[in-house]
């Protein structure tokens, strides 16, 4: 039989699974690429209130009849107000003859391409400078190579993982969404730091013993934040589905907990095994 100690006992091919899935998200990601939010592809977010009933599907193809050469998404319908995306340039006084009859426009939000070009510059900005601080935390934290190293990839792997669902279920690229990224990194270093701690600085029992421990305080953390998260889904999409940008975090943030739980426990931790027996 198979025990849990025995199953930490023979660490070195657990390392592979969350590098397989990280090479997976990559491909995903040059595949398919992502889909981005209208602050970051320009375009327009109007409001509309709605006079008679629709579906999504039927104020969607109203509003492209009338913009043929734009794209339109309607994101939601709730309480006779629509919330739309229109990629592009848009004439608002030809999107609002365009309703005529349907709806009215109580409020829009246009973002030009130069301050989307901007906002993505920014945001790649954002990523390296978090990625380069927690480096040198880490370095500075460990002073050793290889536990940095394992820390930084693990948390590499969480984000590229993250990205690599955000292109799978096409949950956009957007300020909020990147803010999520952030999160995760700091989630993940947080998550990495504890095991590494137990691992190298603790001396009382076994490697295993010490990993064991170290792994009932992580995934009980773990769970507790992807149970939070996954209520919060559940509440914006069944409840509240006009605020979709919070469904969006919190999607992101259940894939890239999922993503750290496997970074940390299976790849992190098996480097670390392997470091401490080199070692000796």
């Amino acid at each position: 039989m198979i025990t849990f100690e025995r199953l930490l006992e023979s660490y070195k091919p657990l390392i592979a699974i969350p590098v397989v899935i990280t090479i997976i998200a990559l491909l995903l990601i040059a595949t398919m690429g992502l889909n981005q939010g209208i602050e970051l592809k320009g375009g327009t977010v109007a409001v509309i209130q709605l006079d008679k009933s629709v579906s999504q599907n039927e104020l969607q193809s109203i509003i492209s009849a009338g913009l043929p050469n734009q794209t339109v998404e309607v994101k939601s319908i709730t309480n006779n107000q629509a919330t739309v995306d229109i990629v592009g340039d848009t004439d608002v006084v030809k999107l609002s003859s365009t309703l005529n009859g349907t709806g009215t426009i109580t409020s829009y939000k246009s973002v030009g391409a130069v301050l989307s070009q901007q906002a993505m510059t920014q945001i790649y900005y954002a990523l390296a400078f978090a990625f380069i601080f927690m480096s040198i935390t880490v370095f500075i934290i460990f002073r050793d190579v290889v536990p940095s190293l394992a820390v930084i990839f693990a948390a590499l792997s969480d984000i590229i993982i993250a990205v690599g669902g955000m292109s799978l279920f096409g949950i956009p690229l957007s300020i909020a969404s990147v803010g999520a990224l952030l999160m995760l990194i700091g989630y993940s270093v947080d998550t990495d730091i504890l095991l590494t701690t137990r691992i190298l600085k603790r001396k009382e029992g076994t490697v295993t013993q010490r990993a064991i421990e170290a792994m009932k305080t992580g995934l009980t953390m773990a769970a507790a934040a992807i149970g939070s998260m996954v209520a919060l889904y559940l509440v914006v999409v069944f409840m509240i589905p006009a605020a979709q940008t919070l469904a969006d975090i919190a999607a992101v943030l259940i894939i890239g907990l999922i993503a750290d739980i496997m970074a940390t426990w299976l790849m992190n931790l098996g480097i670390l095994r392997w470091y401490v027996e080199a070692r000796k």
